[in-house]
């Protein structure tokens, strides 16, 4: 079993940043790509950024490229969304997952998710 859990989340103001830390602990060579997840409520969930953790290949959402970065620690087993340049519309829950390498399809793994929210 894989155990994930996110951390960072917060309040803060339009045009701040935060980052999102994704802590995997447990069987963690089941997952090759981690993938960053938002859903904002009302609203459907989306896949915002992934990462391959062996080569460290990523990609990023247009909604969010320029704005956002993925990265990883390899020896903390920890992967990281930085938010910057945040905007209202960036308010939501946000998720990491293992998912299926070069899609946003789940492979079965989450963590409970840290909560977002931009003020103007």
């Amino acid at each position: 079993q894989v155990r994930l859990v996110e951390s960072g989340g917060g309040s803060v103001q339009a045009g701040g940043s935060l980052r999102l830390s994704c802590a995997a602990s447990g069987a963690t060579y089941l997952i090759t790509c981690i993938g960053w997840f938002r859903q904002a409520p009302g609203k459907e969930r989306e896949g915002v950024a992934r990462i391959y953790t062996g080569a460290g290949s990523t990609f990023v959402d247009d909604s969010v490229k320029g704005r956002f970065t993925i990265s990883q620690d390899k020896s903390r087993n920890t992967v990281y969304l930085q938010m910057n340049s945040l905007k209202v519309e960036d308010t939501a829950m946000y998720y990491c997952a293992g998912v299926v390498c070069g899609t946003w399809r789940p492979a079965g793994y989450w963590g409970q998710g840290t909560q977002v929210t931009v003020s103007s």
